[in-house]
């Protein structure tokens, strides 16, 4: 039987689209599996939008990610989280840097996952790599 493949730019957006409904909790009570479903409150980047959120009223978190990364999945759900946690305070976007590599390029991104943190249009941070949720949240407290 023939398997269906997606074109990877149809496969990014169908995982972004997945990540609206994020499971934070997962606990096995008597043979039972509760799930706790959140919609997740951040935008997708694209160098087309950019600008504009970056011109924005809001700090503006960026992270720069790609699907084949296995550190970029695994910083998403900290991402997500606290994306939920400052919404209304500061604008967190997701940015796939196949899609979107002026973006990169432009902020000498050279590895990945890489989160950009600006204020009043400017690039104040950058942190490269894996990290906790509790140094994320220091930077992200930083721009408030």
């Amino acid at each position: 039987m023939p398997s269906c493949h997606l074109h990877p730019a149809k496969k990014a957006d169908l995982l972004m689209k997945r990540r609206l409904a994020r499971c934070l909790l997962k606990e096995n009570n008597n043979d039972y599996l509760f799930i706790k479903f959140i919609r997740s409150m951040e935008v997708t980047i694209t160098s087309e939008n950019f600008k504009s959120y970056l011109n924005g009223d809001q700090p503006l978190v960026v992270d720069l990610w790609a699907t084949w990364c296995g550190p970029c999945r695994a910083i998403a759900p900290i991402i997500s989280e606290l994306a939920n946690e400052y919404d209304g305070k500061i604008v967190v976007g997701k940015c796939d840097v196949e899609e979107n590599d002026e973006i990169a390029a432009e902020f000498g991104v050279r590895n990945i996952p890489t989160i950009l943190f600006f204020k009043d249009g400017k690039l104040v941070d950058k942190m490269v790599g894996a990290a906790n949720k509790s140094k994320f949240d220091e930077k992200f407290k930083a721009l408030l």
